[in-house]
């Protein structure tokens, strides 16, 4: 198999890289911080939580559950209008970000949920007996006490994003799907399909290796 279209399209690859990194550092960035104060909000909310509230943590707990479950490509079209608004346009990856960090906030919620959820009980009611105020359990215990599990969990949000990035291109989000589809698929460029395999493949594996290595380093374990 002959590679020749793949230098004739370097400057396109590199404008998709550009792209989908634009995308998922942008998505991440905005999931990380809505999904992760939604996320404490969910676990806080729960029984025998600081916070406990029946209700609250029910209905938080179905639009996650609702909201994980719902098809990305539909999320973007629905979205459209409301990306429209924010970014002025529904094309382009910064538009692909609306509905990435929608999609990624509800996710990384559900994570966090699960790794505050590992934290020792214990830990806990001592910082309470201590007379410890919830911003303090909240920030000094309780997400200190999880940050291992939650880089690991930061680290399956930027893979999935990164997944989803390449499914945006489908519908005008650009990047390396984008890029895949036009000319892998559309126009038969075997060579270019494999490049963009190979290069998801890499950032999968970067995030993946740089993710395990400082969860290690965080662990107190």
């Amino acid at each position: 198999m002959e590679f020749d279209n793949i230098p004739k399209l370097l400057p396109d690859f590199k404008q998709a890289i550009l792209e989908t990194l634009t995308m998922v550092g942008v998505s991440a960035t905005i999931s990380v911080i809505i999904g992760g104060l939604l996320g404490v909000w969910l676990f806080t909310s729960g029984h025998g939580q600081i916070f406990a509230n029946r209700l609250v943590h029910r209905v938080l707990g179905t639009a996650v559950s609702f909201m994980r479950s719902f098809p990305f490509v539909i999320l973007m079209i629905v979205v459209m209008p409301l990306t429209r608004l924010i970014v002025g346009t529904s094309f382009g990856p910064f538009a692909a970000s609306v509905s990435l960090s929608i999609a990624g906030s509800f996710y990384f919620a559900r994570l966090v949920e699960q790794n505050l959820k590992e934290v020792s009980r214990g830990v806990v009611e001592a910082a309470q007996a201590m007379g410890a105020s919830p911003v303090t359990i909240i920030f000094k215990v309780l997400l200190s006490e999880a940050r291992s599990g939650l880089v690991l969990s930061i680290t399956i949000l930027l893979i999935g994003l990164l997944e989803a990035s390449a499914a945006a291109g489908m519908i005008g989000g650009g990047g390396i799907g984008d890029l895949g589809i036009r000319y892998g698929h559309q126009r038969y460029m075997v060579d270019v399909m494999i490049a963009v395999v190979v290069i998801l493949t890499i950032l999968v594996v970067v995030i993946q290796s740089a993710g395990n290595f400082l969860s290690a380093k965080l662990n107190k374990r």
